[in-house]
């Protein structure tokens, strides 16, 4: 079963941290990354522009029009995620525990089944 694990980033609580600190999340990246591939439970990851970068594209009265900014205003935004094949929701789990968003406080790691998949 394939489970989408999602992080979602507030740069507040990344700006927070130390220069250590931050790249203590990006070596614990690493290791996950290193650790799935090994496992065989590795199957692709992504990483996003931040909000400033985005654009929303809205179709009204069959006109596309394109406007800057996120979607939505919110302190928190999709930052990546990791595209897991994993024997359980419970092995998932365990697996996002080990990224290092999870243990710092404002932060979270999503896990979520997927349920269809087309050329994945």
């Amino acid at each position: 079963m394939k489970y989408l694990v999602v992080l979602n980033i507030n740069p507040a609580v990344l700006e927070a941290l130390t220069e250590d600190e931050q790249q203590a999340i990006f070596s614990g990246h690493e290791k996950f990354l290193a650790t799935t591939q090994e496992s065989g439970e590795f199957h692709s990851t992504v990483a996003l522009a931040e909000p400033a970068k985005t654009s929303v594209v809205k179709v009204r009265d069959g006109v596309p029009a394109v406007t800057d900014g996120p979607f939505l205003e919110a302190k928190e935004f999709l930052a990546g995620y990791y595209l897991l094949d994993c024997a359980s929701l419970e092995r998932a789990q365990e697996l996002a525990a080990m990224i290092p968003d999870a243990a710092i406080e404002g932060l979270g790691v999503e896990v979520r089944p997927v349920i269809h998949e087309v050329g994945l």
